[in-house]
């Protein structure tokens, strides 16, 4: 945190002292995409001749319509109906004659005690409801009226199957269970395990648990390619655990739900200041299947920009009472500030890649004037001050006696690295300060001559004999091999 302070200044002082309501005050209020009951903000406009399609699949389209619509179209249906197969019964009558003999008891009518439309209405209703009061029947004498009262039973029995069905299905959709998910009013960032993390709470109101649960968060923002092409409302994943199964809830208590912010994020470049200038929307969804009906239930919310509150923290709502947990929903929506710093995750890793030692390698990697010497000098110069006292560093400083130590031993590397610890104690005697080139050279030799004796005495007395004439077995090879391997080595 000291390396941030000191990349930004005071910016972080002034960053936090503002506060999250005075940020709302001065943002621009916008349209939502997604609702906060979670109904989308889209009409479909100039479809022009794609309007058939909603006709294709009519019953999809009689249970997307509003309950008003539903109503209406289900008492106009039945009132058309009704009317349609009364006066079909009527036209039977007239056309038989039987509303002109209705008190002649010897004539035998298709349908008894019709004689008027009203009296062939209610024939249709007591038939199609199968009251039956018995004071109107078909008699034998009718063929056609049988053919028609097969005709409007099959007839009733479809409208009745559509209608009902229609209304039955939008009754026990589960759009309703979707009332008793609550999703928090605002969502927060702050630091978790050490990492900057957004968060926002899910909460099931009723005791019936929901099957299979799963939650996925879309980031909309507009933006526009390299190309130039402007993509409005671009979706972006938010990763809420689907790598490691944590998007998956028993949603029995009030849950809070995680977005870690690291590289992946589509927040690595978020801070606390840029929040005021970025225009983006978080769109939450939870599915599941309703335990009671086995139907799939989805609960959508949405948090827009100035519904992100940097630095807070939910606060808890679970408590352990007598044989029981207690879930307090009056501080559900409830928050408190926390210390978190106000710059964006990318930003704190430059900042600690900046103050990190381990940063030399790369600095020698990606200079193309580099040679391998100052590659050597930068990394012994960082390891040896590092270790030093403060007052010692500044005593040798970058230029000093360890610069020199790694000229001297860069010209003998390729002997130093040829025995088993001689690389260790060279870089012990280079690091000690106030020592000259004539001794480190010296002390070298004496390093060098020690292991190359204690390799020897290692050896069985043969080898020792023959490895006694300075190193080389060639005193004891004939002449014509010795020439030979004089010549290879010249």
């Amino acid at each position: 945190m000291s390396a941030l302070r000191k990349k930004f200044g005071s910016d972080y002082q002034v960053v936090t002292t503002t506060s999250s309501s005075h940020q709302k005050d001065k943002r621009r209020k916008r349209q939502r995409f997604v609702d906060k009951n979670g109904r989308c903000n889209v009409q479909h406009g100039n479809l022009g001749g794609e309007t058939s399609r909603y006709l294709s699949d009519l019953f999809t389209t009689l249970v997307d319509l509003k309950w008003r619509w539903n109503l209406f179209i289900f008492i106009l249906t039945y009132t058309v109906a009704w009317l349609f197969m009364a006066s079909m019964w009527w036209v039977i009558a007239y056309i038989r004659g039987d509303l002109y003999r209705t008190h002649d008891e010897k004539y035998t009518p298709c349908v008894a005690n019709v004689y008027n439309f009203p009296s062939a209405f209610l024939f249709f209703i007591e038939t199609e409801a199968t009251i039956g009061y018995g004071h109107r029947y078909i008699t034998d004498k009718c063929p056609e009226g049988i053919i028609l009262f097969l005709f409007q039973s099959i007839l009733g029995s479809i409208v009745d199957a559509f209608l009902i069905g229609c209304m039955f299905i939008k009754m026990s959709q589960p759009k309703k269970r979707a009332e008793t998910l609550m999703f928090s009013e605002n969502a927060a960032i702050s630091m978790r395990d050490g990492k900057l993390t957004l968060m926002f709470r899910v909460g099931n109101l009723r005791n019936s648990h929901m099957v299979s649960a799963q939650i996925r968060c879309k980031l909309l923002k507009s933006r526009q390619t390299p190309e130039g092409e402007f993509l409005p409302l671009d979706q972006l994943e938010l990763d809420v655990g689907f790598s490691t199964g944590a998007d998956q809830l028993f949603l029995v208590s009030p849950l809070t739900i995680c977005h870690v912010i690291d590289t992946k994020s589509p927040f690595y470049e978020l801070s606390q200041r840029s929040m005021q200038t970025e225009q983006f929307e978080i769109v939450v969804i939870l599915e599941g299947i309703v335990e009671t009906t086995g139907m799939t239930c989805q609960a959508r919310t949405s948090y827009t920009e100035d519904e992100v509150l940097w630095g807070h923290r939910f606060y808890p709502v679970i408590s352990l009472e007598e044989g029981f947990f207690k879930v307090d929903y009056s501080q559900f929506h409830a928050t408190f500030e926390v210390p978190t710093p106000p710059y964006s995750v990318k930003e704190q890793d430059e900042a600690l890649l900046m103050s990190s030692p381990l940063m030399a390698p790369s600095l020698c990697n990606s200079g193309e004037k580099n040679s391998s010497l100052d590659c050597l000098e930068l990394l012994e110069d960082q390891e040896s001050t590092t270790k030093l006292p403060t007052k010692v560093q500044k005593m040798t400083g970058r230029d000093g006696l360890p610069r020199k130590l790694l000229r001297m031993s860069s010209t003998t590397s390729e002997m130093t690295y040829s025995f088993g610890e001689l690389p260790m104690k060279l870089q012990r005697i280079s690091s000690v300060p106030g020592v000259s080139e004539e001794k480190q050279i010296t002390k070298t030799t004496m390093i060098a001559t020690e292991s190359i004796s204690k390799s020897v005495a290692d050896l069985p007395p043969k080898l020792q004999r023959l490895a006694g004439g300075g190193g080389r077995m060639d005193g004891h090879l004939p002449p014509k091999l010795r020439k030979m391997n004089s010549d290879r080595f010249t």
